[in-house]
């Protein structure tokens, strides 16, 4: 992408998001690193804010008047938008007999009101520059664990939100989708949770790539979909899961 052209990360201050924020910043992009968890937030800004220009704030995106100042404050500072990066999620691991409605509101209006929030301010100003938006699902939109349906539901919305918007919003703009497997991000934690990673022999070889996967092998399929060479590229889902999901497993 373009040296200087202005990214949204929401979700940025832990986890994938921080990772892709680097790696956005190191590409020469300036970024707005959103985050609910202000003390995440503020640590990587304090520490990424030497790769580049980049700002910090601090939002809960379920929260609509709390988004559109968000992408005002964008575009006040920035002067537009170039791409959107919906990262933001929580995980509620929960029997389905034990979990409350407000929880299951809760998962749902910051993974998928919130994309969808996002999106909605986001897009008059992505489609001035042919911008692009990239959402974070997740293979639980594919494939589950007990006790995950919340958060599989959310993330199974994003997938199909994807290709909606990418329907609704082209050709001005590119609207994909990237569903992570099992990414390790112990070493992505703000400092005060932070750990190190505690991965087994057989973590590693039960994927058919041969390891768990990175967040940095997010950031660079998410860098590579905003740049100019992912042109006609739109309404795709991009499982990254190191082949996990194609492989048939006899009990």
């Amino acid at each position: 992408m373009d040296k200087g052209k202005v990214a949204i990360v929401t979700g940025g201050g832990q986890g994938i998001g921080k990772a892709i924020v680097k790696r956005l910043l190191e590409d020469g992009l300036r970024l707005v690193i959103v985050e609910m968890d202000e003390e995440a937030g503020r640590e990587t800004l304090q520490e990424y804010h030497v790769l580049g220009e980049c700002v910090f704030v601090h939002a809960d995106i379920s929260d609509e008047a709390a988004v559109r100042a968000v992408v005002r404050e964008t575009v006040a500072s920035f002067r537009g938008v170039d791409a959107l990066i919906n990262n933001a999620g929580i995980f509620i691991n929960k029997p389905l007999e034990k979990m409350s409605l407000a929880e299951w509101n809760r998962v749902l209006s910051i993974n998928l009101t919130g994309t969808f929030l996002c999106v909605k301010y986001a897009a008059p100003h992505l489609a001035k520059t042919r911008g692009t938006i990239v959402n974070i699902a997740s293979t639980r939109a594919l494939m589950s664990e007990p006790d995950t349906v919340a958060y599989s539901a959310s993330k199974g919305g994003i997938v199909a939100l994807t290709h909606s918007l990418a329907v609704s919003l082209g050709p001005d703009v590119r609207v994909n989708c990237i569903s992570p497997g099992w990414i390790d991000v112990s070493g992505w934690k703000k400092r005060s949770t932070g750990r190190a990673a505690k991965l087994s022999e057989i973590d590693h070889k039960q994927h058919p790539a041969g390891r768990v996967g990175r967040p940095e092998d997010i950031a660079s399929l998410a860098a590579y979909l905003i740049s100019p060479e992912a042109d006609f590229i739109t309404g795709a889902n991009f499982v990254v899961d190191g082949g996990i999901t194609r492989k048939m497993i006899y009990v």
